[in-house]
């Protein structure tokens, strides 16, 4: 099989298009290039979609944590403390398993018990609480002038939010929320090694490279491979973001601007 054969059969068989059947022997660079690359494919999944639904939610929580009314603090303070306290690891197994005693009661819970969905919502929670947290911060950040320029102007309510401490919350919290955007991408490689099984080995890009590591006996192929996706897929993100980052900053002078500067999280 030619290398473009393998690419027609393999590049989406992690979403169930192509060849059902893995190679089993004789493994080629090309084999193992196309099957992890298909599985960035959910990896992608994962991150882009945890983080368009978590963000949002993640604003509500950063101002429920800053509210003065306790009935909107605290289930904020909570849920907050609750996932960024607890391993991501463990909130896999936890969540696959809730959904799985939920569903022996429910039928309504059988799809999230399945990674596509379950795994989802437990990136959403846990990134939108990192999220929270680094928007309370710039939250607190916010210069007192520009909140009484706004009330001098006659802003208040939902009004001042929306056109001044939003963007200004924005603007102080991106560099640091993209670090968070490069870490959830890369937490996405614990999905399928958590308690949410792969279907039909429609697993992640980490699911490959195990697989040809268990077969070939050599890591030193498949897992080069994959931290080489990754470093392309964190150099879009820092890309993408980076964009977003100069517009949000375009009415600052060249001087005042914040520059994106990529953390490395060892340890989470």
């Amino acid at each position: 099989m030619s290398c473009i054969d393998t690419i027609q059969s393999y590049a989406l068989r992690s979403i169930g298009i192509g060849e059902r059947l893995l190679p089993r022997s004789d493994f080629t660079l090309c084999e193992q290039v196309t099957l992890i690359g298909s599985g960035m494919i959910w990896n992608i999944y994962f991150g882009v979609m945890a983080l368009l639904l978590g963000f949002g939610f993640a604003i509500a929580l950063a101002v429920g944590k800053a509210s003065s009314n306790a009935i909107a603090r605290k289930p904020a303070q909570w849920f907050i403390f609750i996932f960024r306290g607890s391993p991501l690891f463990i909130q896999f197994f936890f969540g696959y398993f809730l959904f799985l005693s939920l569903k022996s009661s429910f039928p309504f819970f059988a799809p999230f018990t399945a990674a596509w969905l379950g795994a989802l919502i437990v990136l959403f929670c846990n990134t939108a609480a990192y999220s929270a947290e680094i928007f309370y911060g710039a939250l607190l950040s916010i210069p007192k002038g520009d909140i009484e320029a706004a009330d001098a102007y006659g802003l208040s309510g939902f009004s001042r939010f929306r056109r001044i401490t939003l963007p200004t919350m924005l603007r102080l919290a991106w560099p640091a929320y993209t670090n968070e955007a490069i870490f959830l991408f890369h937490a996405t490689a614990l999905v399928f090694f958590s308690g949410f099984p792969a279907w039909q080995q429609r697993g992640d890009a980490l699911y490959y490279a195990s697989y040809f590591a268990d077969k070939t006996f050599n890591p030193f192929v498949p897992y080069p491979i994959l931290a080489g996706y990754f470093i392309l897929l964190t150099l879009v993100v820092i890309g993408v973001f980076g964009f977003v980052n100069g517009r949000l900053n375009r009415h600052l002078p060249q001087n005042m601007k914040k520059k994106i500067r990529l953390r490395l999280n060892l340890i989470r």
